[in-house]
């Protein structure tokens, strides 16, 4: 089996490439954006890498011979150079004409909960533009949308790393809101199976950890398995909001009003579709306890 993953540079894809790596049984289309992306992903006789860009013909050349294609890329982050529109939007759309050009039998899309084309949220809006396209293309597809994702390397993961080292802290809103974190690997493991099986139609999943937590729980989790005490303080929402409206807009990108909407509201699933896509999830501890063993390793 051969597939094709976009965005293979990115925490979910390394971690992703590294299961192939392990499985011997599936060759991968590995497409990044540049050279330095590519020098930075695993040699494999099972890895073929490719800088890609989004134009439908190159991209459906490099995907050729893939039987499914797993579309990782995409920004929370908007930034002078990147946005929504065309970061979110625009390369899934790409993604899925070229899919057609070639011949891809099943389209893999990582999406986020809250995702809808109604949302009054940008990014979740833009996620929700992708999916609408993805399941309109006429190719089988499956939908994955998840919660905060954790493991070695993840941008939650940093950041829970450094809010528990600093010994003082002050959370959005308390850090009030619910997560259900992911294990990366969990994560992967249900992209494969869903590869290998490639379902017919298009689905749609909500796939979260097993374990609801606070954010300020889970800092406070953290904080006691590195062994320091952390002090904890509030910033209201808002204020935070008031002051990245004007950093973000003089800067033309960055952490902006809708992105702290993003990571200050609460994961809320009532159906968890672990069953349903064949994965065991992994516990929070030892989730935590693999993110700490890797910093430590590491230093």
């Amino acid at each position: 089996m051969t597939i094709a993953v976009t965005g293979a540079n990115s925490s979910v894809g390394q971690k992703l490439l590294a299961h192939v790596v392990a499985s011997g049984g599936i060759d991968v289309i590995a497409g990044v954006r540049s050279e330095r992306a590519a020098d930075s992903l695993p040699s494999s006789p099972h890895i073929t890498r490719r800088i890609i860009s989004y134009d439908v013909g190159e991209l459906a050349e490099a995907m050729r011979g893939a039987s499914c294609v797993v579309h990782l890329a995409g920004i929370l982050i908007e930034s002078k150079t990147s946005n929504y529109a065309d970061a979110n939007v625009a390369a899934t759309v790409s993604v899925v004409q070229a899919s057609r050009t070639a011949d891809v039998g099943h389209i893999v899309l990582i999406s986020v909960l809250g995702a809808s084309p109604n949302s009054a949220n940008a990014f979740l809006r833009s996620k929700g533009d992708a999916e609408r396209a993805v399941a309109q293309s006429g190719i089988p597809a499956t939908i994955i949308r998840t919660p905060i994702l954790l493991g070695p390397g993840t941008a939650g993961a940093d950041a829970l790393l450094r809010t528990a080292r600093r010994g003082k802290a002050s959370l959005l809103g308390g850090g009030g809101h619910a997560l259900r974190p992911l294990d990366l690997d969990d994560l992967c493991r249900a992209i494969l199976r869903v590869c290998e099986t490639r379902p017919e139609g298009v689905s749609t999943h909500k796939l979260v950890g097993p374990e609801p937590i606070s954010y300020r729980d889970l800092v406070i989790r953290v904080a006691d398995l590195l062994g320091t005490a952390v002090s904890l303080r509030t910033t209201p929402v808002w204020l935070a909001k008031l002051g990245a409206s004007v950093t973000s807009r003089m800067r033309g990108g960055g952490i902006s009003p809708t992105v702290i909407d993003v990571i200050t509201t609460s994961e809320e699933v009532h159906h968890n579709a672990a069953d349903d896509l064949g994965v065991s999830l992994t516990p929070l501890s030892e989730t935590l306890n693999k993110i700490l063993s890797a910093e430590t390793e590491s230093t």
